[in-house]
C-alpha cells in the first residue's frame, strides 16, 4: 500500500508517520533464518510550495467572488499529483479531506485497503482548495467528523493510520485479531492494587479468576 500526502506541513506529518507501528512498516528488516521482510507500507508527501512557480512559491490567493480568507491555488496541488501518481492509471484513489465529505469509517478503511494500491491525500488549508482540483482529479471528499479543523493534516493522518491496521503485516500476529476481539473500555493491568492519594483501588475479582469465558462476557457487557 502506497500513501502519497500533499501538504504544505510535510515535515509535521513524517513526524507522526515515522514512528511506531508506521514507522516500523516502512522498513525492511531482517527475519530470522536471514529472512528479508519487505515493507508493508510507503508514505511519500509532497509540498505544494515545490511545485508553484513563482519565486516565493506561493500555493494561495483571494477567492474570486470576494469572501474571507485565502483559497489554495490548483496549478501546485495538481503538479504534486501528478508527481505521485500521474503516470499510473489503475488502483489509485485520490481523497480531498474537507469537513463536508463523506464521514470516514472502518469499512472505508478495510475497502481502501484492499481496493487500491495507491491512495492520495490531499490536505487543504485556508478558506478551502480551488474545487477544479476535486473536479480535474475526481476526487472524493472525506470527512473524520463533525467539526472543522484548521487543517487537512490530522485527518490525513488519520486515515492512512486506520488504513494501514487494514494492510497484512502491519500490525503482529496478535494484534492482527484485534477487530475479532472483545472492545472494552475497561482494561486493567499491573499492579492488582493501585495506590492513589491514600486510597486503594483494585482489579476486578472477576480478572483475577482466570476464567477467560466470564471475563469476555464481562468485557461484552462495557
Amino acid at each position: 500500500m502506497n500513501f502519497h500526502v500533499i501538504t504544505i506541513f510535510p515535515d509535521i506529518c513524517q513526524a507522526y508517520t515515522d514512528a511506531g507501528v508506521l514507522g516500523r512498516a516502512q522498513k525492511t528488516e531482517k527475519g530470522k533464518g536471514a529472512k528479508v521482510r519487505g515493507k508493508k507500507i510507503s508514505i511519500t508527501y509532497y509540498n505544494p510550495r515545490d511545485y508553484a512557480t513563482d519565486k516565493h512559491r506561493k500555493v494561495d490567493d483571494r477567492p474570486y467572488g470576494g469572501g474571507p480568507g485565502m483559497v489554495m491555488k490548483a496549478e501546485p496541488i495538481l503538479k504534486a499529483w501528478d508527481m505521485a501518481v500521474g503516470r499510473k492509471k489503475s488502483k489509485v484513489k485520490t481523497l480531498l479531506m474537507s469537513p463536508r465529505g463523506v464521514k470516514f469509517d472502518q469499512k472505508m478503511a478495510k475497502d481502501l485497503a484492499g481496493k487500491f494500491e495507491h491512495v492520495v491525500l490531499i490536505s487543504g488549508r485556508y478558506e478551502g482548495i480551488d474545487a477544479r482540483v476535486k473536479n480535474i482529479l475526481k476526487a472524493d471528499e472525506v470527512s473524520v467528523g463533525d467539526y472543522v479543523l484548521t487543517g487537512g493534516e490530522l485527518p490525513a493522518l488519520s486515515i492512512i493510520d486506520a488504513v494501514s491496521r487494514e494492510v497484512p503485516g502491519v500490525l503482529g500476529t496478535f494484534e492482527s485479531l484485534e477487530d475479532q476481539r472483545v472492545s472494552s473500555g475497561e482494561m486493567y493491568t499491573r499492579p492488582e492494587i493501585l495506590e492513589y492519594k491514600k486510597k486503594k483501588y483494585q482489579v476486578p475479582p472477576i480478572y483475577l479468576s482466570g476464567r477467560h469465558k466470564e471475563i469476555e462476557q464481562e468485557r461484552s457487557k462495557k
